[in-house]
């Protein structure tokens, strides 16, 4: 009788063997899974700030222009602005830039201000043209084109941004052109 006591007690132990052994894989294999999902998951989240973060952004270069006196091109002539502009670019090596054009750039404003009216100059859409053409002609020497969006037709214009895409090269590295005074008289 000795014999069949000694078989049962190993079979019950064979299965606590089994099932603590299944257990330990099924745990391990969780936390591998865990561990590699977790992991890439984490790695993701993680890609965009570490993009972000890891050139921080410049503060942009301001560079005034002289204030100027325009005649404007209202009819009898008596009326005349005097504006003040800023220029902002991307860095110190494109405001040099700019600064080797000072000449043709302040010609370009006083060339495009000249060519306005007092009532033009004096509405808000009026004064972001002039800034977009300034922009246009601050741009021109650098062998940047900047668009003007008014030229474009309301039917062409999804088809015209596609076009300005794909003829993309490096940005601009003129930001904004800023205002900093702006009297008609």
């Amino acid at each position: 009788m000795s014999a069949p006591e000694a078989s049962t007690p190993p079979k019950p132990k064979g299965k606590k063997l089994i099932i603590i052994i299944a257990a330990v894989l099924l745990v391990v294999a969780g936390g591998a899974g865990w561990f590699m999902f977790g992991r890439h998951a984490a790695e993701e989240g993680d890609e965009a700030p570490v993009a972000h973060s890891s050139k921080p952004k410049a503060p942009p270069v301001f560079l005034p222009v002289d204030n100027m006196v325009v005649n404007l091109a209202d009819p009898g002539g008596d009326r005349y602005a005097q504006i003040g502009v800023t220029i902002e670019v991307v860095d110190l090596k494109t405001s040099d830039q700019v600064k080797a054009y000072m000449p043709s750039v302040r010609s370009a404003i006083l060339m495009l201000v000249s060519q306005r009216t007092s009532e033009e100059l004096l509405s808000k859409d009026g004064k972001a043209k002039l800034s977009r053409d300034i922009l246009r002609e601050i741009s021109h020497p650098l062998g940047y084109t900047v668009e003007d969006d008014e030229d474009d037709h309301a039917d062409d214009k999804p088809k015209a941004k596609s076009q300005r895409r794909a003829k993309a090269g490096p940005p601009n590295p003129i930001n904004n052109v800023l205002f900093t005074s702006f009297i008609v008289q």
